[in-house]
């Protein structure tokens, strides 16, 4: 069974209807899906086969979908990379994926013996290719779940991971999430958060329901605001941060959203101020969803009861979700089980049956259940930061600020914020003899040179010592 067969049959009734929109560009089902088997062929001529890991280099756009579907219809398999990574983040994921191809949009990458991949599919028309000597020996169980989608957790130094999702578990995990979302082919999506971390659950949904996806990423916010302007959408799926945005915007009316069914806020937690803005000036509450890789979208809370606007709703008919080592007000452990978890980590390799705890999925968030059955996210796991939804994974951090000539030691954690979620903060220590007036500006271009942008903390912080355990390790 292949996703994109699936995509393809299921969409055969909607041929001439837009599937996409980027700009003053539109591409219809019928040719987003002759444009990724045009693609497919060519990916073919470069050696691209069935459980090739294919790493995409690429933005927001009509080509990420085209391309990410050619890679899918041949039985390879996406690791999505995002722009944002640095070369060295870049050159880690693919030994640590052990990539087989490198394809990626001209001016996000460079290197030698890359092959240009010329397409009149394309918008951006060329892309490049670069085959990749395998580095580590790939366990055999990986040719026996159907592979298609791997998205690495971390970057240099945090622990490698990659969630590996096969064509049935995306087929699962889409149709369970739509017992929430509800998507039709009279849906036209406002698209805004990064296909390198949001795609499997969402893009592909769309898709599957032959829905319109509008893509609002060039030049932003403008895009976004202008796109409200022209197209009657029909649902969101954005960031608080987003939200923000559209509730501070002169330009947008309280008319502005009158054609919108749902507008689901998800990658971090939407803050009370948000939320109550937006109600005020758009008629319509936010829909607060809770959404995990390893497991798909459990939680969208759909109910219009304000006083239940923190919580991420009661779970989804596909999913089960219980509460361990609760305290007196509660609160414990959550623990998810039901259609769709993963199937397996790529580095180190575990199984799925290794992972969970008979058939539960351990989140490592804290949270508590109400008497209505909601679900109120109350904590974080240790050691990740939740930047607008995307995980900056502190040692990782705290290993590139060490190698800074003037920092003895740092310790980065997450400061909450009403709209990006947590800003990576980080606390450091001077060497004897630094000046104690140490140049940011310096620093932050230190970091930006090993770390991708969102990763480098936004404050630093200058203190004498760092709370450590009797054993000697940071304490956080």
């Amino acid at each position: 069974m292949n996703i994109f067969q699936l995509i393809k049959k299921e969409t055969l009734s909607f041929g001439h209807k837009t599937a996409l929109i980027e700009g003053g560009h539109k591409l219809s089902y019928n040719d987003l899906i002759y444009a990724a088997q045009e693609i497919a062929g060519l990916l073919k001529k470069e050696g691209v086969t069935a459980y090739h890991r294919v790493c995409l280099l690429c933005d927001n756009s009509i080509d990420y979908v085209v391309l990410s579907l050619a890679v899918l219809s041949i039985s390879a398999v996406i690791v999505p990379i995002s722009p944002e990574h640095t070369k060295e983040e870049i050159k880690h994921i693919l030994s640590e994926i052990s990539a087989d191809f490198l394809l990626f949009k001209k001016d996000f990458y460079r290197c030698d013996k890359a092959d240009k991949f010329i397409s009149p599919c394309l918008l951006a028309k060329t892309f490049f290719i670069k085959k990749i000597p395998v580095s580590k020996k790939v366990p055999r169980e990986y040719y026996k779940i159907n592979p298609a989608f791997i998205r690495f957790s971390s970057g240099t130094t945090g622990d490698s991971k990659g969630v590996v999702l096969s064509h049935e578990t995306i087929m699962e995990r889409t149709d369970a999430a739509d017992k929430g979302l509800r998507i039709t082919s009279e849906d036209s999506i406002l698209w805004v958060l990064s296909m390198s971390f949001h795609f499997v659950v969402s893009i592909l949904l769309f898709l599957r329901r032959g829905a319109t996806i509008i893509l609002c990423h060039h030049p932003f916010p403008d895009a976004l605001i202008e796109s409200i302007n022209k197209y009657k959408a029909t649902f969101i799926y954005a960031s608080p941060f987003h939200y923000d945005l559209l509730i501070n915007s002169d330009l947008l009316s309280p008319e502005s959203l009158d054609s919108v069914r749902l507008a689901v806020s998800t990658t971090t937690k939407l803050s009370d101020r948000t939320a109550a803005a937006f109600l005020p000036k758009f008629g319509f509450c936010l829909a607060q969803a809770y959404g995990i890789i390893e497991v798909g979208l459990p939680f969208v809370n759909l109910s219009a009861n304000h006083n239940k606007r923190n919580s991420v709703g009661q779970i989804l008919p596909d999913y089960e979700v219980k509460i361990v080592n609760q305290n007196e007000a509660g609160v414990g452990m959550i623990y998810v089980k039901g259609k769709g978890l993963l199937d397996a980590y790529f580095s180190p390799w575990q199984n799925r049956e290794d992972i969970l705890e008979d058939g539960w999925f351990i989140t490592g968030d804290l949270g508590k259940i109400d008497e209505d059955n909601f679900l109120t996210i109350v904590g974080r796991k240790q050691n990740v930061i939740n930047f607008i939804g995307i995980k900056i994974f502190p040692l990782e951090v705290e290993a590139a600020l060490n190698q800074y000539p003037l920092i003895e030691e740092s310790m980065v954690y997450g400061k909450e914020h009403p709209i990006y979620g947590q800003l990576p903060v980080a606390k450091i220590i001077l060497k004897n003899g630094a000046d104690k007036r140490i140049d940011l500006q310096k620093l932050r271009r230190f970091c930006y040179k090993r770390l991708a942008a969102y990763k480098a903390p936004k404050e630093f912080i200058c203190v004498n010592e760092l709370p450590k355990t009797a054993s000697g390790k940071i304490k956080r």
